[in-house]
């Protein structure tokens, strides 16, 4: 087996690799432009991996130069179909992704969602290592989770495991009707009560996307920002609850701008008795320890881990 792990985030804006060795250490590590359509994509993705495999001096003409990869996009791969469902780069959606990308490259390739690749990097060597059952999530502009259970990654049926930004919000109440309208055609999904802008939205209004500064703002005796933030707790203990109840697991491991929000998440534990089944919650809720690298770090080690359909 090769000692090094390649690994790619592909985002909206930004395409980065990381070469990392079998112990978790990064050995190298870059980013260009995502340029936003697919085949100049495909041509930067199949670049930025041969002058990866060039800076780190292995031999073009040798078996090493063409080391596999994993990837992590915002999106899935359809398992009837192999074209790409679910991106928020809409671009992507219904393209042969996983099937053009090992032609373009010349490489093995695994590809996986985003918040699976996070959850896997937490689960392995990050603030989750050592539990058993992880659900790791990422709530930023959107909403994605990812179930690791010893150690191997579960991707479910239609690859949509851990996809819990489209569950309803739970234990709804009376004054929370009408139920926001999603993307997805549904109505009342977690997304639109937890992913950053609609936080904003609470704070500044209808239109507002970031919510920057609303723990100093709260801090500071705002008082439409310690609504909101009281709201939003609130709506995240509910969100756990339901997790905690389906899956029992030993920790959430949270990501994206959410996880910025620390004095929030703090308050999140003394609201789950309301609705976890159980008399004493042990559930541990943490902040990711390897930050906007995990995505990156779990798409290298897809070739270290099995998977559970």
């Amino acid at each position: 087996m090769n000692s090094i792990r390649l690994g790619i985030d592909l985002g909206g804006t930004k395409i980065e690799v990381v070469a990392m060795s079998t112990a978790g250490d990064i050995l190298l590590r870059e980013r260009v432009p995502n340029p936003g359509s697919y085949e100049p994509m495909m041509a930067a993705i199949r670049d930025l991996l041969d002058a990866t495999t060039s800076r780190l001096g292995l031999d073009e003409s040798s078996r090493d130069a063409r080391l596999p990869f994993g990837i992590g996009i915002p999106g899935s791969i359809d398992d009837t179909t192999g074209l790409v469902k679910n991106a928020n780069a809409t671009w992507l959606n219904a393209m042969p992704f996983g099937v053009d990308l090992p032609k373009i490259t010349g490489r093995q390739v695994r590809v996986e969602n985003d918040a699976n690749c996070f959850a896997l990097s937490e689960a392995i060597d990050g603030a989750a290592s050592g539990r058993n059952i992880v659900f790791g999530v990422i709530i930023g502009s959107g909403m994605g989770g990812g179930l690791v259970v010893n150690r191997k990654l579960l991707s479910g049926r239609h690859h949509i495991a851990g996809e819990w930004g489209h569950i309803p919000l739970p234990w709804p109440r009376r004054e929370e009707f009408p139920m926001p309208r999603c993307f997805c055609g549904n109505e009342g999904c977690l997304e639109r009560f937890l992913c950053g802008p609609a936080l904003a939205a609470a704070w500044k209004g209808e239109g507002a996307r970031s919510a920057e500064g609303i723990e100093e703002a709260a801090a500071a005796g705002d008082r439409k920002a310690q609504a909101a933030l009281d709201s939003y707790v609130d709506y995240l203990a509910r969100a756990c609850s339901l997790i905690i109840n389906l899956l029992d697991p030993d920790a959430i491991v949270f990501g994206g701008g959410v996880s910025n929000l620390q004095a929030t998440l703090a308050r999140v534990p003394d609201l789950l008795p309301r609705n976890v089944i159980t008399p004493v919650c042990r559930t541990e809720l943490l902040v990711n320890k390897h930050g906007d690298s995990s995505g990156v770090r779990g798409a290298a080690w897809l070739w270290d881990i099995e998977k559970i359909r």
